[in-house]
């Protein structure tokens, strides 16, 4: 159930949307293409990583509070 969960919630990955990478990298997606999403990690900072290395929503799952 927890990797349907995954798979679903990486199908929905929005723009502005706070995640962190199964590595710990904190971003907002900026982009999103088929395979891969493109993070804000800091002020002008973003990465490309896959979208099966994301693994949550920081918002939803670890309580932050949306800025």
């Amino acid at each position: 159930k927890k990797a349907k969960d995954e798979k679903k919630f990486r199908s929905e990955l929005a723009k502005g949307q706070k995640v962190v990478t199964i590595g710990g990298i904190h971003g907002k997606v900026t982009e999103l293409k088929e395979n891969t999403i493109l993070i804000e990690v800091d002020n002008g900072v973003k990465i490309k990583v896959e979208r099966s290395a994301v693994s949550l929503n920081s918002v939803a799952e670890l309580g932050d509070q949306p800025s």
